[in-house]
């Protein structure tokens, strides 16, 4: 979103693809800025480069969303030579926050993924709050029995069946849609009487400072899962670079 209001600002012509209505509410309207809601596979992608005649991708999908990001770089390695134009790819990755002790009292725990912290027994007899996303909650179906797990999910309806199918009752499951301020963070853990958060390392975006601060101040456990590397092209955290990557091209 950031990305979009700086391309706005500087006047160039931009598509912006988001997969829902909510997501498509968030960004400015102005003439220079189309906004294109639905899921794009990776043959879908190719149209979709083609069709709005696209010179660069930006790629500024979530740091989790990998099958995006690899569709992504394959549709435009493929029709490098094919389309008119110069087509180019630019990933624009949100910054990550230090991986550091947060304070005396709570240490934050890396682990690479969901399934390798699976293989520990970190979760066992604990009282257990993820905000992983629903794609990974039936991986903890059969931790049901082993800890106390609630879960934060996206307010929809296919985020909801998969906590349900997963094991997670009615009173362990709330749907909120980010950014999470400090203090409800706080109410809800307290509420449900947290001691382990398992969350992405999704930066500041994503509110990970705040589950920082927060684990340190209550004394709770925060259990960072570490970003999927890919090997992007090339990439930037910088808007600036981004904006004249895009004057390069266009």
């Amino acid at each position: 979103m950031i990305l979009a209001q700086a391309i706005a600002h500087a006047r160039l012509p931009c598509v912006v693809s988001v997969t829902t209505q909510s997501a498509a509410a968030l960004y400015v309207i102005v003439p220079t800025i189309q906004v294109r809601v639905g899921k794009l596979d990776s043959k879908e992608l190719s149209s979709f480069l083609t069709k709005y005649n696209i010179g660069v991708v930006l790629d500024a999908s979530h740091p989790f969303a990998v099958d995006i990001s690899k569709n992504a770089i394959s549709a435009v390695r493929d029709l490098r030579g094919v389309n008119s134009q110069t087509l180019a790819y630019l990933r624009f990755e949100r910054p990550a926050l230090e991986s550091e002790k947060t304070s005396d009292e709570t240490t934050v725990w890396f682990v690479d993924t969901v399934e390798n912290l699976l293989e520990t027994d970190w979760l066992q007899g604990q009282r257990v709050l993820l905000t992983i996303g629903y794609r990974f909650l039936s991986l903890f179906k059969a931790w049901q029995a082993r800890a106390t797990l609630f879960t934060r999910i996206l307010p929809s309806p296919v985020a909801l069946e998969a906590a349900l199918e997963s094991g997670f009752s009615s009173d362990r499951i709330i749907a909120l849609r980010p950014p999470i301020g400090f203090e409800l963070e706080r109410s809800l853990w307290q509420q449900w009487q947290i001691a382990t958060v398992v969350t992405k390392a999704s930066g500041t975006p994503g509110g990970e400072d705040i589950k920082r601060k927060l684990a340190a101040q209550l004394g709770v456990r925060l259990i960072i899962i570490d970003r999927p590397v890919i090997a992007y092209p090339q990439q930037t955290s910088d808007v600036e670079q981004a904006l004249q990557f895009c004057r390069q091209f266009l």
